[in-house]
């Protein structure tokens, strides 16, 4: 399945983004979603993840309560709303799909290229 990122920007502390992650190719129901972020020099960093039909999610615990993650399967599209917004959220995300709901990079086997998002404190 091909993905598509999009939906970053600069916005300062305490703002909200919403990104969107726009799938084609394959069934986009057959993939659970997960997002990911990564600044230079580190390690790609889980963020969050649904299932197939959107009935589990799980995040980082860095974002509970301010992220959320959705799907509209109708739409082939996966959401990530990210709300109160921390310089330390700054990162390229991107989203990735693979048949487990899982919080373990390898196990997505599609990714998209990333959106860059920047909090300016």
């Amino acid at each position: 399945v091909q993905l598509q990122a999009s939906g970053g920007g600069l916005v300062q502390a305490g703002g909200s983004l919403r990104l969107s992650c726009v799938a084609s190719g394959r069934a986009f129901r057959r993939y659970a979603i997960g997002w990911f972020r990564q600044v230079p020099g580190k390690e790609r960093e889980f963020v969050a993840t649904i299932s197939k039909n959107g009935d589990k999610t799980a995040s980082a615990d860095s974002v509970k309560g301010r992220f959320t993650i959705s799907r509209d399967n109708a739409k082939n599209t996966a959401y990530l709303q990210m709300n109160s917004l921390k310089p330390e959220d700054t990162a390229v995300y991107r989203c990735a799909a693979g048949l487990e709901f899982s919080d373990v990079r390898f196990t997505y086997a599609d990714w998209g290229p990333g959106t860059l998002v920047t909090v300016s404190s």
